[in-house]
């Protein structure tokens, strides 16, 4: 993979934040995720070298088609799997917690197979 699970949570949290606000600073990030200023344009920094966020004049953060389909991959992980460990049973909060864990380490055969098996259940 070609980024660390830090820059996906950067990338994740752009995207959520991206769809409550039209424009996204880095200021928003660190308030959002809980880290310093230096931390959160380090980060950043690293998103923009490599090709996943760009920034315009004013600062501004937008996800490139790279960092948008990171992140949206990340993000539909995130859901689905927060939703099915609630549906069998664990609290909403720690489903939330675990599935924050979770995506950034499961597999794609073992997402796509839980994917195809919440679906089949629950009729989507």
């Amino acid at each position: 993979m070609g980024i660390q699970e830090s820059g996906e949570m950067y990338l994740e949290t752009i995207l959520v934040l991206s769809k409550k606000n039209q424009s996204v600073r880095a200021i928003d990030i660190g308030k959002y995720m809980g880290y310093s200023k230096p931390s959160v344009s380090r980060a950043i920094g690293l998103l923009k070298k490599n090709g996943y966020v760009i920034s315009d004049k004013d600062g501004f953060l937008k996800l490139t088609e790279k960092g948008r389909e990171t992140a949206e991959r990340i993000y539909e992980r995130h859901t689905l799997i927060a939703d099915w460990l609630a549906d069998i049973g664990v609290s909403r909060e720690t489903a939330i917690e675990d599935a924050c864990r979770i995506e950034h380490v499961i597999s794609s055969e073992t997402f796509e197979a839980i994917k195809k098996y919440t679906h089949k259940s629950s009729g989507r």
